[in-house]
């Protein structure tokens, strides 16, 4: 009996960055989540979460796919489903989960508006999941951003710990007051010197 040979691996992307975030790229479907994991009307201060994911030599990768899970400023995960895009429009809850692709706003940068996570109650320092779709990689790349404004916490991360001194940094989002917004600024670097801590799920 002849056997079939495999079928040669795919990799992920980078269909996945305007297939899933169809609106931000002007295709006339609505997008489950985008750039914003708070409603309009969701109480709390905004923070925005910018950067950059770039490759060896620091040039921007414009067609990957970012995605953001959080807790919320009590350090609580969104439990209740999420249903679709409106629900944003009417839920005053947090929704902890965002999606941008990297093509459409200048030098392939994402912005996301969010909340600042609380420590979930596990000594985990607040942080927020992050997860990558890109062309040239055959597997989703999940890495953790961490807030440079909490030494304090940051220093008791099990996690965070466990990485090696001298790669920590690459799991720092850094603050700025930039017209009158808070910006963590978190760049992703694929490769090189910078490049960023991923973790095996």
């Amino acid at each position: 009996m002849e056997q079939l040979r495999q079928t040669p691996s795919q990799t992920v992307g980078p269909f996945f960055a305007y297939g899933l975030t169809a609106e931000q790229y002007g295709y006339p479907y609505d997008s489950l989540m985008n750039h914003s994991l708070v409603s309009p009307d969701t109480p709390g201060e905004r923070i925005y979460i910018t950067g950059r994911i770039v490759d060896g030599n620091n040039v921007s990768i414009t067609d990957a796919l970012i995605e953001l899970w959080q807790a919320d400023p009590q350090g609580q995960y969104r439990t209740s489903p999420i249903e679709h895009n409106t629900a944003a429009q009417t839920d005053r809850g947090f929704l902890g989960f965002g999606r941008m692709g990297t093509g459409t706003l200048p030098d392939g940068q994402f912005k996301f508006t969010t909340l600042k996570p609380g420590a979930i109650g596990d000594g985990s320092a607040p942080h927020i999941n992050v997860l990558l779709l890109m062309r040239g990689a055959l597997l989703n790349l999940y890495t953790r951003l961490y807030f440079s404004d909490e030494p304090a916490a940051n220093a008791q991360d099990a996690l965070l710990n466990a990485v090696a001194p001298e790669r920590r940094a690459t799991l720092l989002a850094h603050r700025e007051e930039v017209n009158g917004e808070t910006r963590y600024v978190f760049n992703i670097h694929m490769q090189g010197s910078n490049e960023t801590v991923f973790f095996s799920l």
